[in-house]
């Protein structure tokens, strides 16, 4: 007995605190209002944001509102940038496709040559010209510009200035001497594949690395529609027993498991391989369990496989769940927190939060902040960057989650703020439901760094990504 107890692995705490409260709209009413309320108090925000950086970048220039311009005089204009696209879909592309013989092409992407950019302010609009492109802006943007009218009416931009990285809070773990040699097997696999797992070599010391990505073999199997990601957070220990990491750390090392776009219910999703992640992340891979006839007979209901997938992991490990676009909530953003009825068997567990989306938290006060993708793929239609990472840094730097809301992407009419301001920077940006895995570490100004993670579809790619708490505030992220 004594022996027993000796070999027992002893989780790790860590302090949780929710900060969804901005994104709740329990106490908003409806009354009919529209959304240039939101508009217009985003623009007060980030306006009176950026009047007090203009004196430490551009002082010896005067700031001008749009009605106060005059032809051939340099001055700085601060407001919302609309963009007008050629290819924007309408309502009467609807009217269209019921009119026309041959089906339209769906686009992915509207951007065009020919799109320009008009900034407004409360007097009035003006167009711009100049060093600004419209394929790296979107509509509801707020910026600063540097440059002069022209005789033709519009704003010629010389410079722009935006909101950039937030203030940050103080990182708590420093990483020190803590870290040694690490070698990851990083691939799980079918207990039943004759395919040997994949060891990789990793000297964070030689090669700054971050975050741990580890994926299950593809099974045919017909699962049985939600589309829920979530987090969990595991100690050191138990992900040696687990993933089989060959660690040597002189201290207790802790992390979270991230998990997006589980498709339950979709034909394409397969149980089995959810099935095996939650075996690696409690611990129990290589275990003899069989289920019962009656929980085998309830794999086959969506929402009850989720569930009971879910409290496997709720009984040992905390964790959170959002909401994506095809699951059971609210259409548009702020998303609020599934019912806790949809899980009667993870929810009985303290461990067990549904959250919001977007979701924000704090761990050992490392600040998290993340989304299930909605915002990142409509700034994919309407603007261009080389990968969705860059698109991610662009909302920070930008200091606003969805910027294209409620434009082209559905949000709550809020009347007197807009929750998807950044204020705080994260250490941590996450956006889930992503085609594959990307990460970038990035930096501030003032010292802040963000350690940016695209989650991918689990269901797709059966990948998860483990993001270690001591590592990350000195390590660039890459796919291990």
């Amino acid at each position: 007995m004594v022996s027993m107890e000796k070999n027992l692995l002893h989780r790790k705490q860590s302090l949780y605190q929710s900060l969804d409260e901005n994104f709740g709209i329990q106490k908003e009413v409806y009354r009919g209002q529209q959304y240039s309320q939101i508009y217009f108090a985003r623009l007060h925000l980030m306006r009176t944001l950026l009047y007090s950086l203009i004196p430490n970048w551009k002082p010896h220039l005067p700031v001008c509102t749009v009605l106060g311009l005059e032809e051939g005089k340099d001055c700085i204009i601060v407001g919302t940038l609309y963009k007008h696209m050629k290819l924007k879909p309408s309502i009467l592309d609807e009217y269209s496709k019921e009119r026309s013989v041959s089906p339209l092409v769906q686009r992915h992407n509207f951007t065009h040559l020919d799109d320009n950019l008009v900034l407004e302010d409360e007097s009035g609009r003006v167009k711009l010209s100049g060093c600004l492109l419209p394929s790296t802006y979107v509509t509801g943007n707020i910026i600063a510009l540097h440059g002069k009218e022209t005789s033709a009416g519009e704003f010629l931009v010389e410079d722009v200035l935006e909101a950039g990285l937030p203030q940050q809070i103080e990182r708590p773990i420093q990483l020190g001497n803590k870290v040694k040699q690490r070698y990851y097997l990083v691939k799980c696999r079918s207990r039943n594949s004759s395919q040997k797992p994949r060891r990789f070599r990793y000297d964070p010391m030689e090669q700054l690395h971050l975050t741990k990505v580890w994926a299950s073999e593809p099974l045919d199997h017909q699962g049985s529609c939600l589309n829920v990601w979530l987090f969990c957070v595991e100690n050191h220990q138990k992900i040696v027993a687990s993933l089989q990491y060959q660690l040597d750390l002189q201290g207790e090392d802790k992390y979270v498991v991230f998990i997006s776009g589980l498709s339950v219910g979709r034909s394409s999703s397969n149980p089995l391989q959810f099935q095996l992640l939650v075996d690696h992340i409690t611990g129990h891979l290589g275990d003899e369990k069989n289920l019962g006839s009656k929980d085998q007979s309830r794999l086959f209901e969506p929402i009850k496989e989720l569930d009971i997938l879910l409290t496997q992991i709720a009984a040992s490990i905390p964790l959170d769940i959002m909401p994506g676009s095809s699951d059971p909530a609210n259409f548009s953003l702020p998303q609020q927190p599934l019912h806790r009825c949809l899980f009667p068997g993870s929810s009985a567990y303290n461990t067990f939060r549904s959250c919001t989306n977007p979701h924000c938290f704090e761990l050992d006060n490392i600040r998290f902040l993340g989304t299930s993708g909605q915002n990142i793929d409509d700034l994919g239609k309407y603007s261009e960057a080389n990968n969705n990472i860059d698109f991610m840094e662009r909302t920070l730097r930008w200091r606003h989650l969805a910027p294209t809301a409620p434009n082209t992407l559905g949000c709550y009419p809020f009347t007197d703020r807009d929750p998807f301001y950044v204020e705080t920077c994260p250490h941590v940006y996450f956006v889930g439901n992503q085609d594959k895995y990307e990460s970038r570490l990035i930096k501030g100004s003032e010292g802040q760094m963000v350690m940016l993670i695209c989650i991918p579809r689990f269901a797709e790619t059966g990948v998860a990504v483990v993001v270690s708490l001591y590592c990350f505030n000195q390590l660039s992220p890459q796919h291990v």
